[in-house]
């Protein structure tokens, strides 16, 4: 009888049956199934699992390469789609940066094996913190999300409320997310809206404020992408019950924006990916966090804080952390929350965006955004029965195109659109089925006159060709 093929994994050490062999004798077993006799017999598998033969590395490739190319990428089609993830323009030395390996397989390691992360980390804090116009920057959460959901778990603690106010016109993906995080301590209720503008509904506001109320949560831009006009007026309403405001924003909007600090924001969060992140189906995506250098808000940070100091050495310094025994890193289960995540690679990539644009970048950024979003709503809004903007506020990179009277329905027109090699704006009959059949379409920097000519010309079509 031949003897059956053993196959060692080459990614899964001590697979080698020689080297296994070897491993049993010195711990004094016969067999692998040994170590595993706590289990519960019944527990265990007798049958033959259906798991395909082992692949070589070559085979391995050509496999996942075929799955990945049935893939459609906003690099083979025109896109139109944010809602979270934006696409933007990245300098290619943004990823000559993050690829390196000091930045790359570096985690929470410690000054011996550092190479230069920790200054990297605190030259993206410096460097964030200037552009939202705060002192105090972490080390980036997985996302926005979890960052707005952080910022609202410190703003309960300093002030020992248990209730958070968050607007209507939130991502119900990123309000599940904060639900799950403040669950089951803290409750989130929702303001209502003006239905013409989108504006926070200040009366409903007033109404659901109460001494209960820990922090006051919102957008700017919103997620459907207006401008929150009365960001200084609802921070000066939190306050009046002793609540904190918490701002989040879309920080590729602050070079021509007022930063959230200027209006009364106590805690600002947000989105790192339009910071030189690629949108890696979804993935690349990275919270911050900053304060005030406030130590009632410093030592409420979960993650970690890095700062520069003196050595022993005349003129020369260091990179290091700051209160470190607030974390759970230092106290494991007495940390204010247990943090752990990839996401510092990401901070450090912003860290480099943000340095190769500066002030000025940002600023031509942000103009070039704005200027193709108004060209863009101005020529939807020449196509029969649509309307360009669902609401009257001015918006930046993102707005809600209304197809109510075309007599199309939002999935009919993206479909129509991918069939055209588009990906069209994210549909929201679902989330917000009050609007009816809007999407909410993103123009970014990379949108050329063509590329928005394009979409217009097919929206018109699909909707003309009934």
């Amino acid at each position: 009888m031949q003897k059956q093929k053993t196959m060692v994994h080459p990614y899964i050490p001590n697979m080698v049956p020689e080297i296994q062999e070897e491993m049993l004798q010195e711990i004094g077993v016969k067999s692998i199934d040994v170590l595993f006799d706590g289990i519960p017999q019944e527990l265990h598998y007798r049958g033959e699992m259906n798991i395909p033969d082992g692949l070589s590395e070559y085979e391995l490739r050509r496999h996942m390469e075929n799955i990945m190319n049935k893939n459609i990428s906003a690099g083979d089609n025109l896109n139109f789609l944010g809602a979270g993830c934006w696409q933007h323009f990245i300098p290619a030395v943004c990823d000559e940066i993050n690829q390196r390996a000091e930045f790359l397989t570096a985690y929470a390691g410690e000054p011996y094996e550092d190479h230069g992360r920790f200054q990297a980390l605190y030259e993206y804090q410096s460097l964030v913190a200037e552009l939202v116009d705060m002192d105090v920057v972490n080390v980036p959460t997985f996302d926005w999300a979890q960052a707005a959901a952080t910022s609202i778990r410190m703003a309960t603690r300093i002030t020992g409320r248990n209730e958070v106010l968050l607007p209507k016109l939130i991502s119900l993906d990123k309000l599940k997310v904060i639900k799950n995080y403040c669950s089951p301590h803290i409750t989130c209720t929702l303001v209502d809206y003006e239905d013409q503008s989108g504006q926070l509904n200040l009366k409903d506001l007033k109404e659901k404020m109460s001494e209960n109320i820990a922090a006051v949560y919102f957008e700017n831009p919103s997620f459907l992408g207006f401008l929150e006009e009365h960001g200084e007026e609802i921070s000066q309403i939190a306050k009046g019950q002793g609540a904190i405001t918490i701002v989040g924003v879309d920080p590729s909007s602050l070079g021509v924006i007022e930063p959230p600090s200027h209006y009364g924001a106590d805690i600002v969060c947000g989105e790192l990916q339009p910071l030189g992140l690629h949108m890696s189906f979804g993935g690349g995506l990275a919270g911050f966090i900053a304060t005030h250098d406030d130590i009632k808000y410093v030592q409420e940070y979960p993650s970690r804080l890095f700062g520069i100091a003196p050595t022993e050495v005349e003129g020369e310094y260091g990179f290091g952390d700051v209160y470190y025994d607030r974390t759970s890193f230092a106290v494991r289960e007495k940390g204010k929350e247990s943090v752990g995540t990839q996401t510092a690679l990401w901070g450090i990539t912003a860290g480099v965006y943000l340095s190769l644009l500066g002030p000025k970048g940002m600023y031509e950024l942000g103009q070039t955004v704005i200027q193709n979003g108004l060209y863009a709503r101005k020529q939807l809004g020449e196509i029969s029965n649509l309307k360009a903007s669902r609401f009257t506020s001015s918006s930046f990179k993102e707005f809600v195109v209304d197809f109510n009277k075309t007599g199309r329905t939002v999935s009919e027109i993206n479909e129509y659109l991918l069939q055209n090699g588009i990906f069209g704006g994210k549909d929201l009959s679902t989330d917000f089925p009050e609007l009816g059949q809007c999407a909410l379409f993103c123009i970014t920097e990379i949108h050329l006159k063509e590329d928005i000519d394009k979409l217009v010309s097919t929206i018109q079509a699909c909707i003309e060709n009934k």
